[in-house]
């Protein structure tokens, strides 16, 4: 039995971790150990982490200690020592929080923060630079810089090509209001296909509202724009002239064949125009920049190669509810469906 109040060494760990999987209970751990009550919870509370085992033929969440993690976590602690605290080492379900809305949840490291914020759970705050720093030094159990979407790599500056439109007799962005440059009203679309795999017909359109960043996406059999109509056509039978005309004022794309069909994509399946069309200049992505950003988050789930023709409208659904209740630094920390209330 220990003397005095010393530190955990790494062998002890590996004894509290052996004697808890054992079933030896807090207080005889403590007597073998040489610790008090309350230094075998604080430990235990310190390498706490999520596993996953069969019990009774079915897999359940447990927790259990971890050494290794609980060593880890001292390991940092003590690099820290005479400089100022680390916040989010005193909180462990607030660090847990954080590296499972990153890692499950996908959600990138400002969007984790807010969430941590909006749930009200936890007294403990970290800005963003922060948070960055400790994934870099790698104060995480599980999280590392690599499970970052964005790295922070920029592409060198390369001279722009001139901005032209390949077929200038259809509406150019450059006719379009200001109300829908200034994301002024609802009802202004950005379109675009993510395309799956060389071989693969199918493909993803995907639809971005300018003001809220509502998405939606739908699974198309191919890329020819009468299947690309057809969504649109479906929509306004299933909405009701009225309601359609109302949520879709205008779309802007680009100039992608798909797209070409002015004047059969614009006609109402009633009568007249169901909304506006505007097209982009040619190898100028960033003026539907918006829709751009959320193909970029699709890739996260679905990654170039990925073959749409096996992906279903279930997979493709769950995706499309995580992005609209995804917290956005434009809106304030809001979901585009909190945005749209």
């Amino acid at each position: 039995m220990g003397t005095g109040y010393h530190h955990m060494t790494r062998d002890e760990r590996i004894r509290l971790d052996a004697l808890r999987r054992a079933g030896v209970s807090v207080a005889e751990c403590a007597k073998q150990l040489g610790f008090c009550r309350q230094t075998i919870y604080n430990e235990l509370g310190r390498g706490e982490c999520d596993v996953v085992h069969k019990v009774n033929g079915y897999l359940r969440d447990l927790k259990e200690y971890s050494a290794e993690k609980g060593q880890q976590i001292h390991d940092r602690n003590q690099e820290t020592r005479g400089r100022p605290s680390m916040k989010i080492g005193s909180d462990i379900k607030y660090a847990n929080f954080l590296e499972e809305k990153i890692l499950k949840d996908r959600f990138s490291p400002a969007a984790a923060l807010a969430a941590a914020r909006a749930s009200g759970l936890f007294q403990t705050s970290v800005s963003v630079n922060t948070l960055y720093s400790y994934i870099d030094k790698g104060i995480f159990f599980k999280l590392t810089n690599k499970d970052l979407w964005v790295k922070g790599h920029r592409k060198k500056k390369t001279e722009q090509p001139e901005r032209r439109n390949v077929h200038p007799k259809l509406p150019s962005i450059e006719d379009r209001p200001e109300a829908v440059n200034q994301r002024a009203e609802f009802g202004h679309w950005e379109m675009d296909l993510v395309v799956g795999c060389s071989g693969s017909k199918a493909a993803l359109l995907t639809l971005t509202e300018r003001q809220t960043r509502q998405e939606m996406i739908f699974k198309l059999p191919d890329k020819r724009a009468a299947s690309v109509r057809a969504v649109f056509d479906r929509l306004e039978r299933d909405m009701g002239r009225k309601r359609f005309r109302e949520r879709f004022r205008s779309i802007t794309t680009d100039n992608g064949s798909e797209f070409l069909e002015y004047d059969k994509l614009r006609q109402s399946i009633r009568d007249g125009p169901r909304f506006d069309i505007y097209y982009c200049h040619s190898y100028s992505a960033w003026e539907k920049g918006t829709n751009e950003n959320h193909n970029r988050m699709i890739r996260r789930w679905f990654p170039k190669g990925t073959d749409f023709g096996k992906v279903t409208k279930r997979q493709i659904a769950a995706i499309q509810d995580w992005m609209n209740g995804y917290p956005r630094r434009i809106l304030g920390w809001k979901t585009p469906l909190q945005a749209a209330s």
